[in-house]
């Protein structure tokens, strides 16, 4: 008995952050949920793509890949359907005001992000705040989900501006940022994603200015080819930063190696909520919570037999 106890207690400690997981493992979504959770979003086949110029200061934006008469391209995603439309990166600029400043706390937590405590930085809010563009990604398209095997791969390969960007997740009280891609770390990085996902991440800017945010999505599709676009995705930083230049500015770095290091891989699934919990689908949700269930059932049970063998230890007939 005394070799199985410490087992027992690492198992019980598991239980509180087990059960945590599978609170927050997101359901099936109701159509209560979809009309209150803007992450619970269903894209149409209908939605156009659209060819005037536009800036964004506001308001929903994915980015994402689009199936269109056989071709693969990485489009801009703004709207909620049946209004959404699809744009080319070039017809479209992100503008961040300079409602999106805020300082960088005095905590070592957030070294990542290369400045001083204190200084002021643009950030995109993983969580939509009124008044500041809300940036993301999704591989809804109806189309470019018929053809994808599994998922799709979006990449880093560089970006042109005054700054750097971070994008990473931040997932509340149950651990420390996740870092996703960092303009100061070797490059490419690469970020798998689930197909018909939808995530929203913290995206922050050291300094205004217009950034070039060169991005690849690709994907192995069903036929066993791979399809790939890269663009840049055109943002203006600040209230003084004008849009005419974000739009007239071309790129004009090198891509990076389509090889990323291991350390700039990571992984978002369909699933991932506002709080920013990784990899935790419908499915992933069901088998933590059967998880839970089977160990609870192990624990009560060594508890059982343990009760049983004092009754009969005490009766004088266990051997």
């Amino acid at each position: 008995m005394r070799s199985r106890t410490p087992i027992r207690r690492t198992v019980l400690r598991a239980l509180p952050a087990l059960v945590a997981v599978a609170l927050v493992a997101p359901l099936a979504p109701t159509a209560a949920t979809a009309a209150t959770d803007p992450l619970q979003q269903t894209l149409s086949a209908s939605e156009p793509t659209v060819t005037d110029h536009r800036v964004f200061d506001d308001g929903h934006i994915d980015i994402g890949p689009r199936w269109q008469d056989g071709k693969w391209t990485l489009q801009v995603h703004s709207g909620v359907s049946p209004d959404a439309e699809w744009r080319a990166p070039s017809d479209a600029v992100l503008h961040v005001t300079d409602a999106a400043r805020l300082a960088v706390p005095d905590d070592p937590t957030y070294d990542f992000l290369h400045t001083a405590p204190g200084t002021e930085v643009s950030v995109i809010p993983q969580t939509q705040q009124s008044g500041v563009v809300w940036v993301g990604w999704n591989t809804q398209d109806p189309a470019a989900m018929e053809v994808m095997r599994d998922g799709v791969t979006m990449s880093l390969h560089g970006v042109q501006g005054p700054g750097d960007l971070v994008v990473y997740l931040q997932s509340g009280s149950l651990g420390a940022p996740q870092v996703l891609w960092d303009s100061a770390a070797q490059l490419p990085q690469d970020l798998f994603v689930d197909v018909n996902s939808h995530t929203h991440a913290n995206w922050v800017f050291t300094k205004p200015g217009v950034y070039l945010v060169d991005m690849e999505i690709r994907s192995t599709l069903r036929d066993g080819s791979t399809a790939t676009d890269t663009e840049p995705v055109r943002f203006a930083v600040g209230d003084t930063t004008s849009t005419d230049e974000a739009f007239a500015a071309r790129w004009t770095g090198t891509s990076a190696s389509p090889t990323p290091t291991a350390a700039a891989t990571a992984t978002t699934g369909a699933g991932l909520s506002d709080a920013g919990v990784l990899g935790i689908g419908v499915g992933a949700g069901v088998l933590v919570l059967v998880l839970v269930v089977i160990v609870v059932a192990a624990v009560r049970g060594a508890r059982a037999r343990r009760r049983a063998r004092v009754v009969t230890t005490a009766g004088g007939s266990d051997g």
